[in-house]
Parts: C-alpha cells; sequence; structure tokens
C-alpha cells in the first residue's frame, strides 16, 4: 500500500471519532450559553414584585433567543430584603428586588425615595420611575457606596396606606400610636412629625405584632396588605397614600461580571423593560386589591384629610434630603421636575 492510500485508510477510521468530538465541543459550547439566574423576592408571586420578575424574564428570553431564564424565589425563601442583599453582594443570589427602603441600608440616600409627600399622584409616580435620566442617578448613586452589587432599575408597589383595628382619618388619629416603619432615617423623622412612635421590625413579624398590640398600626401597598392576610389582624385600611412604595431591581456584581458586554446589555434593556411597564400594571393591580377587599367585608377608608400630615411632612423633605448626601438633593430636585 502506498504511503498516501495508508495516509487516506487511517483518516478515514478516524473520521467518526473526530466527528463525535466536536459534536460533543459544539453540545458543550451551547449548554454554556443557556444560564438560568436566582431571582428571589420575600413578597408571594401575585404582588407587583411577581409581575416585575415574569415581566424582565419574558425580555431576556426575547433578547437572549431563549438562551437566558430566571429561577423566581417568592415569598421570602432565601429570607428577607436586607438577608437578600447581603446574600446578593457575597454573590450566592443573581437578582433581588426590594424596597428603596430596604435599599438605604446599604445606599443610605436611597431613603430619599421613602420622603412623605413627594409624589403628586399615580401619574407622576409613572412617569419618575421611566424616566432614564432618574434611573441613571439612583444607579450612579448606589454605585457611590455599595460594594458587591448595583442597581439596574426602579418599579413600584404604588402608595403605602395605614392599616389598624381603627379608621385614620386625619394625622390626629395617629398620635401617640405605635407605627410598624421601615428602619430608614426618612421614616425616623416622618412618623414622629406626626406624634406616632415607630417601632422596627422585619416584614414577617407585623402580622403577629398587630395581633398581639406590639404595633397598633402598620403601612404599606393595598395588595401587600391582601397578599399577605394582613386585614384578618387589623382589618381598616385607610388610603393615606403618604409613601411612594417604591423598588429596585439589583444585579450580584460576580453575575454582572461573568457576563459579556452584549449579555450585560440584554440585562439592563430587560430591567428597563420593567420600569417602564411595570408601573401601570402595579397600580392597577392596586385597585383591583381595594375593590376585592371591600367584597370581603374589609373597611377601606377613602377620603383621608392629608392636610395635616403634609403640613409636618413638606418642610422638612429638603432637610432630610440634605442630611441624607447630594445624590439625594439631586433626585429630590429631578422628582420635583418631572411634569
Amino acid at each position: 500500500m502506498s504511503s498516501a492510500s495508508m495516509v487516506l485508510s487511517l483518516l478515514r477510521r478516524a473520521l467518526p471519532a473526530l466527528l463525535a468530538v466536536a459534536a460533543g465541543a459544539a453540545t458543550t459550547d451551547a449548554q454554556a450559553q443557556k444560564r438560568a439566574f436566582s431571582f428571589a423576592y420575600d413578597q408571594p408571586p401575585t404582588t407587583a414584585y411577581g409581575i416585575a420578575a415574569n415581566l424582565f424574564e419574558a425580555k431576556l428570553k426575547e433578547l437572549s433567543g431563549g438562551d437566558f431564564s430566571i429561577n423566581q424565589f417568592p415569598g421570602g425563601q432565601l429570607g428577607q430584603e436586607p438577608q437578600m442583599l447581603q446574600k446578593l453582594r457575597a454573590g450566592d443570589i443573581d437578582f433581588v428586588v426590594t424596597s428603596t427602603a430596604n435599599a438605604s441600608t446599604l445606599a443610605p440616600q436611597a431613603g430619599v425615595f421613602s420622603l412623605h409627600f413627594i409624589f403628586r399622584d399615580q401619574n407622576h409616580l409613572a412617569k419618575v420611575l421611566a424616566d432614564p435620566a432618574i434611573a441613571q442617578e439612583f444607579r450612579d448613586m448606589v454605585k457611590d457606596s455599595v460594594q458587591g452589587a448595583q442597581v439596574l432599575g426602579l418599579l413600584t408597589m404604588g402608595f403605602r396606606n395605614m392599616y389598624s383595628k381603627k379608621e385614620v382619618k386625619t394625622v390626629d388619629d395617629i398620635k401617640g400610636q405605635k407605627v410598624r416603619v421601615q428602619a430608614t432615617k426618612t421614616e425616623d423623622a416622618h412618623f414622629p412629625a406626626y406624634g406616632a412612635q415607630t417601632v422596627h421590625m422585619p416584614f414577617g413579624e407585623v402580622y403577629t405584632s398587630l395581633q398581639t398590640g406590639v404595633v397598633n398600626i402598620a403601612e404599606n401597598g393595598v395588595n401587600v396588605y391582601l397578599a399577605n392576610k394582613h386585614y384578618e389582624v387589623a382589618p381598616v385600611l385607610s388610603m393615606t397614600e403618604h409613601e411612594a412604595n417604591n423598588n429596585c431591581l439589583w444585579v450580584s456584581d460576580k453575575t454582572w461580571q461573568s457576563l459579556t458586554p452584549q449579555q450585560q446589555q440584554w440585562v439592563q434593556a430587560a430591567a428597563a423593560e420593567v420600569s417602564r411597564n411595570e408601573p401601570a400594571l402595579a397600580l392597577k393591580l392596586e385597585k383591583d386589591s381595594a375593590d376585592k377587599l371591600k367584597t370581603i367585608g374589609v373597611k377601606v377608608v377613602d377620603g383621608v384629610d392629608k392636610s395635616g400630615f403634609m403640613k409636618a411632612a413638606v418642610p422638612i423633605q429638603d432637610q432630610l434630603a440634605a442630611e441624607l448626601g447630594p445624590h439625594a438633593v439631586k433626585l429630590l430636585k429631578m422628582v420635583r421636575d418631572v411634569k
């Protein structure tokens, strides 16, 4: 047999093995491109957090051609928001949604979004959260003070309202009352200005604390109140709308740095999709939840006299923003300037 014939014979015998290796490498490459990320939040999936997660995943799948997806961990499965933020920074969770109030435990200036009565109405709130310049300023603020994680975008659950065993019709109705509030500088300034006593506790303890009288009043979004059955122990919901129930979408730096520039663009675009579309859906969910609460016998107090609350709150907005820092001052001005 000639040398050429021998080479051809060897190639024929080796070809199936070479093709198998190539096919295996291609399969491995394809599998490496597919990723399922963890996405955690501490509310039930029927809340606005679930809406945000679904919007985010749909856009991420679309942009990645189906290669990227998320596994949702709702209802505090991976901890309450402060604990999830620590896990996020350690790289143990990929994405987390938290309130901007809980974000202030890492980035204190995020507390500016907890200032009372800075959003004129639902339309103003939705426009603020969809404003790219405001989202960018919020992200820059977080980058300046947080290591291990960053914010991708903003969303909302609507407005926060007070609930108790009694009606809250005016500011006088909460004087001397023990109110569970989020542990932020802004809450600790606003509620005492109304004459209330503030009590800090994790969200998961609110139901029992209302039941036992550890606190007299709690406050949150309508759907959160419904989904967590707080109406069972506090059957009167007073529509004070004193504060926006705003939230932010976080990504772990470990996850972010594992992505290519194009993949980072997909993730950021998915977050922008949430900021554009989630507020309107969340506000509709709030209305639907209030209607449902009325049908099951909850007393929903509309027409709360907000004048006394506003008289106490508005004069300290600028003071609190200045105490928080320059990003907070800038964000407050940007919010007020949105028409």
